[in-house]
C-alpha cells in the first residue's frame, strides 16, 4: 500500500508518555485486564528521540482471534479497523485512530509473547536503555526522511538493517 504524505519528524514531546497512559487507561477499562498487555512502543516510547508524533501502542493477547473479537470495541473507541496490512505484516492486526488523517494513535494487535511482541519490545528497550544507540537511531531516520521525503514504504525499509542488528544483539 503505497502511502504519499511528507514524513514529519518531531522533538520528542514529554506529553508522548502521558498520552500513552490515557489511551492504555481507556484500552485496559473496555478490553478488561485479564490476559491483556499495553505497551507503548517505537519512537515516542523512547525518552528524547524524534518521531512522527504518532503514539505506537501495541496490545497483546493470546490469540489473534482475541484481537479480532475486539474490532467493534476498537471502532466504538474511534478506531479504524485496517485489515490491508494484514498482506505485509500478517501476525498483527491494525488499527489507526482517528479514522480519517492526520493519525494520532497507531495499535498494533498481536499475540502476547509472539515475534512481533518480542521483537518490539527489545528495541524499544535496546534504544532506552543506550543513548548512543538511540543517537544513532535519530541521526539515521532524519537522514532517511530527508531522503525519502515522502516515501514511508522506502524509508521504513531503509531503517530495517539497522532496526534487524539490534533486535538481533538484543535478543542474543
Amino acid at each position: 500500500m503505497t502511502h504519499r504524505s511528507p514524513i514529519v519528524l518531531t522533538r520528542y514531546s514529554d506529553h508522548w508518555p502521558g498520552e500513552f497512559e490515557a489511551e492504555r487507561g481507556l484500552l485496559a477499562s473496555s478490553l478488561g485486564n485479564e490476559g491483556v498487555c499495553i505497551e507503548h512502543i517505537d519512537s515516542t516510547a523512547v525518552p528524547g528521540l524524534s518521531a512522527k508524533p504518532i503514539i505506537d501502542i501495541m496490545l497483546g493477547a493470546s490469540s489473534l482471534q482475541i484481537i479480532e473479537a475486539w474490532v467493534s470495541i476498537l471502532e466504538g473507541l474511534g478506531y479504524e479497523y485496517m485489515p490491508i496490512h494484514e498482506t505485509a505484516i500478517p501476525d498483527r492486526r491494525f488499527f489507526a485512530k482517528p479514522r480519517t488523517r492526520p493519525r494520532h494513535i497507531h495499535l498494533h494487535g498481536v499475540v502476547l509473547g509472539g515475534r512481533f511482541w518480542t521483537e518490539h519490545l527489545a528495541f524499544r528497550n535496546a534504544l532506552r536503555s543506550d543513548p548512543l544507540l538511540a543517537s544513532s537511531y535519530e541521526a539515521l531516520k532524519m537522514s532517511l526522511s530527508e531522503q525519502f521525503a515522502d516515501d514511508w514504504e522506502s524509508y521504513t525499509c531503509a531503517k530495517g538493517p539497522f532496526i534487524a542488528e539490534v533486535v538481533k544483539k538484543a535478543l542474543g
